[in-house]
């Protein structure tokens, strides 16, 4: 009887270390890391992150769409864990109208807003009764009459309000024709008048570059691109180790000589 008790114990012993060496051979899961992203420039430098990203040990997965949308819409359904294409004021309108809760935890690369001109090399040149083409959606309208004030080219009843509208320019000394019409027309009239404010996406898709423009956004103003994720998750470690990488002199690097400028850092 005492043998066949102790068979069992030496059995239930061994069945012990076996399941315990199992459990440590496993190995532990890849972390991943899943962001949404419009195209350009926002997807393609995500996509010059991935190797960086690998060699912090986490698979970086980049998701593409191509409206304003989705990238938050997945985001608040955690099919994704971030997404970068917004700025702070279109992600606080957001918010306010679908009652979601995200925020946002870094600056990101911003493709400015600019003001271009064939006919002007200077602010200075500008003449008087000149036209300048802005877009004539809220948020680009606003951003391109704050330019406007922050260059001495008009005065806004308030610099900073994110929903200025022509009928907040107090001073116009110039008597300028400010032109309003939709963002994608606006760099295939540029010869057509004095100046425009274009905004960064369809600049750098028309070859433009803000470095050769006339004025160009500030690193801060608050309509620079940001990384945004759902309240809760600002911590989290693969989130953190994002933006190291995309604040990294290399990937700097990486953005300078892919956009030469057109594309910049605004952290």
């Amino acid at each position: 009887m005492k043998k066949i008790l102790l068979g069992i114990l030496m059995g239930a012993f061994l069945l012990s270390c076996g399941n315990k060496e199992d459990t440590a051979a496993k190995p532990e899961g890849k972390k991943v890391l899943s962001v949404a992203a419009t195209p350009e420039p926002h997807g393609e430098i995500l996509k010059e992150a991935v190797p960086l990203m690998a060699k912090e040990g986490i698979e970086l997965k980049v998701e593409i769409f191509n409206d304003y949308v989705m990238p938050n819409k997945v985001l608040t359904e955690k099919s994704v864990d971030a997404n970068i294409f917004q700025h702070k004021p279109f992600l606080d309108n957001y918010n306010e109208k679908n009652g979601t809760d995200i925020v946002d935890v870094a600056r990101s690369y911003t493709a400015p807003l600019a003001l271009y001109s064939d006919k002007y090399k200077a602010l200075g040149e500008l003449e008087d009764g000149a036209e300048i083409l802005i877009a004539n959606d809220p948020t680009n309208l606003a951003r391109s009459l704050i330019l406007l004030d922050k260059n001495g080219i008009i005065k806004l009843k308030d610099p900073n309000n994110v929903v200025a509208t022509l009928e907040d320019i107090v001073e116009n000394p110039k008597n300028l024709k400010i032109t309003t019409i939709t963002a994608d027309q606006i760099a295939i009239r540029l010869k057509e008048v004095g100046a425009a404010v274009i905004p960064g996406n369809y600049a750098v898709k028309n070859g433009l570059n803000p470095r050769e423009s006339l004025a160009v956004e500030s690193k801060d103003s608050p309509y620079v691109n940001i990384i945004a994720v759902l309240k809760g998750n600002e911590n989290d470690e693969r989130i953190q180790t994002l933006i190291k990488v995309l604040h990294s002199d290399e990937m700097k690097k990486i953005v300078e000589e892919k956009y030469q400028g057109s594309v910049m850092p605004t952290f």
